[in-house]
């Protein structure tokens, strides 16, 4: 009799420990395996968010099979306690193990809200945008000027939301005089700049932000940017240039980026100044005379007059021969390069192709040439002049 209850006591114990082991693989392939989420989507980790909460959420919106699951999952993993708030993408078919390491990895935020800062050589433009999760790509919500208009309230609802994200972009060729001024308008960061950085000293790009964080900050940031990149391709530039210092390399480059926004031409518009140099011809460029009458603080917003052309000023390099005392705006890595990496060319002129600027320019090797050139510039101006007064513009 005893021997068969022990017999049937150790298959009733087998059996547990079966269908315990069979739970214990049935929980570990449903927290590492595919998980049901057909598209994606962002989930929201507020400051005292628990695991417990999020199961509920990820169960509801079909990311999880098992709240459960989940919440075991977090505990046996230690993670429990690790989830770092901000808006996170979880894409399709996330295992439970892959959406904890989402929550509880940190860092910046992958969805939700971004607030774009570029500013421009003209102007300044705030862009609100939003991640659309299905398609992964951040839809443009507002967009409006921080200098002249008032924020929208997409804008006031971004601000309000702890993990929306900033971004600062400066273009190439824009002044610190202008970027001085927009930073005083962003007011997601905060402190003062002592003084306006030199020109030439910050590095156009993208720059990420957190809100609160100091103007100087970003400043130093960039400038280091621009300095490391300055030193890095100084130390591969070509050889026989004739510039005597790193600076003189960036004044170059500021003069290219004003010339052009065509890729292609900045090593083509390097050579044609680096040979005006050589021949001893004065750069005449109307970009560095603009800078010694506006000092960077905005567009000239009208043509040159003849009596700038002749005026005896630093920045005049219609007077004044070799370059100009400093850079006259913030020169990309690009126009960098290219200041560093001429093209190896025999032209000294250059005029616009077209009244849009984006079809670059036309090069010659001869006076006779450009100014052959510079006729049919002025009758294609002369022809859009007519035809802008014949249509009432």
């Amino acid at each position: 009799m005893w021997r068969s209850v022990a017999s049937n006591a150790l298959t009733f114990f087998i059996v547990i420990l079966i269908v315990i082991v069979g739970i214990v693989g049935w929980g570990e392939r449903s927290y590492t395996g595919p998980g049901p989420l057909k598209t994606a989507i962002c989930v929201r980790v507020d400051k005292g968010a628990t695991v417990s909460g999020l199961s509920r959420e990820l169960a509801q919106k079909g990311a999880i099979r098992s709240g459960m699951v989940f919440r075991l999952g977090a505990e046996y993993s230690g993670k429990a306690q690790d989830l770092r708030y901000g808006s996170y993408l979880i894409k399709p078919a996330s295992s439970m193990q892959d959406i904890l390491g989402v929550l509880t990895k940190g860092g910046q935020s992958t969805c939700g809200t971004e607030v774009n800062y570029r500013i421009g050589v003209t102007d300044e433009e705030m862009v609100v945008r939003q991640l659309d999760p299905a398609t992964e790509n951040l839809a443009e919500i507002a967009k409006f000027d921080p200098v002249k208009d008032p924020a929208p309230e997409a804008f006031t609802k971004a601000e309000s939301e702890p993990d929306t994200r900033y971004r600062v972009i400066l273009a190439e060729g824009a002044t610190s005089w202008q970027l001085t001024n927009a930073l005083a308008h962003a007011g997601f960061l905060s402190g003062k700049l002592a003084k306006q950085p030199d020109e030439g000293s910050v590095a156009p790009g993208s720059y990420e932000v957190t809100k609160g964080e100091m103007r100087a900050e970003l400043v130093a940031a960039m400038q280091e940017r621009q300095a490391q990149t300055l030193s890095e391709l100084w130390a591969k530039r070509a050889a026989g240039l004739p510039y005597k210092t790193p600076n003189e390399a960036l004044v170059m480059a500021s003069l290219i980026e004003k010339e052009t926004g065509v890729p292609s031409e900045r090593p083509i518009i390097a050579s044609v100044f680096l040979n005006r140099l050589k021949d001893h011809i004065r750069l005449q460029t109307d970009p560095a005379v603009i800078y010694g009458i506006t000092h960077g603080k905005g567009t000239l917003g009208r043509g040159l007059r003849q009596s700038e052309l002749r005026a005896a000023t630093p920045y005049n390099t219609y007077v004044v021969e070799g370059l100009p005392p400093t850079p006259i705006a913030n020169p990309g890595k690009a126009a960098i390069e290219a200041a560093l990496h001429p093209a190896n060319t025999d032209y000294l002129y250059f005029v616009a192709k077209s009244l849009d600027p984006k079809d670059g320019h036309v090069f010659a090797k001869t006076l006779a040439e450009q100014n052959r050139n510079v006729a049919k510039f002025r009758a294609m101006q002369a022809a859009g002049e007519k035809a802008g007064a014949g249509s009432g513009n």
